[in-house]
């Protein structure tokens, strides 16, 4: 019934994107974690409604790490197609969506495809962690990866977990390629991808805000036509 009272003035709505994977001594829910707070932190200021996070997402290369189920990419896009239309039916027309995950990426073109369907509806298709002053933020810090510092927030972190002092050497990339789940858990070892562990909460805050402040931007004005 609220919502039914919301749609009378406004037709927006947030679809955040997770994905519950390995993050090394993080969360396993690390990914949703982050795409469902930042979210409901931009939209709540504006009234926004946040859907709940959608938890699993498109991670096979991870199989080997326990806790980190996948799904198929035709089951994924199949399913955030199905969301977007089902949104549309209640008359909700602009989604965006806070991706946290980026093996999800794929999902994006689904969302241009949901738009070119429906000449009045519009989709943003957003990855909160490299929105640009995010990653101007982070740059400004120290280069992150998977499972670095730049995901290690008061939020991600698992009681009782120790994390090592010093940096991991940064994975080369090249590396990764031609590498099944066995052969990569081999390869990353405790899972991160390289860089300090953990940063002072000062200089993670600051990445925070930013990726708050582009999403609530992207909520107020990132609308075109």
């Amino acid at each position: 019934m609220q919502l039914e009272a919301y749609l009378e003035r406004d037709d927006r709505i947030v679809l955040p994107l997770g994905s519950t994977e390995q993050h090394a001594y993080l969360s396993l829910e690390t990914d949703n974690i982050l795409a469902q707070r930042v979210a409901e932190e931009a939209a709540e200021p504006l009234g926004i409604p946040v859907l709940p996070v959608l938890a699993y997402g498109i991670t096979p290369l991870f199989a080997a790490y326990p806790g980190s189920p996948s799904v198929r990419a035709e089951t994924y896009l199949a399913l955030v197609r199905d969301l977007l239309e089902s949104l549309y039916a209640q008359q909700f027309r602009r989604v965006l969506i806070v991706n946290g995950h980026g093996g999800n990426t794929p999902a994006r073109q689904v969302a241009g495809e949901w738009m070119a369907a429906h000449d009045d509806a519009r989709a943003i298709f957003h990855d909160w962690w490299i929105g640009p002053r995010t990653a101007d933020v982070v740059r400004s810090i120290e280069p992150a990866a998977h499972a670095s510092w730049m995901e290690n927030f008061p939020w991600t972190r698992l009681g009782g977990v120790a994390l090592p002092s010093e940096p991991k050497e940064p994975l080369d990339f090249d590396g990764m390629r031609g590498r099944g789940p066995r052969a990569l858990r081999e390869y990353l070892g405790d899972g991160s991808f390289g860089g300090s562990y953990q940063r002072p909460d000062d200089e993670v805050l600051r990445v925070w805000q930013a990726g708050v402040g582009e999403v609530r931007e992207l909520l107020e004005s990132g609308w075109s036509g």
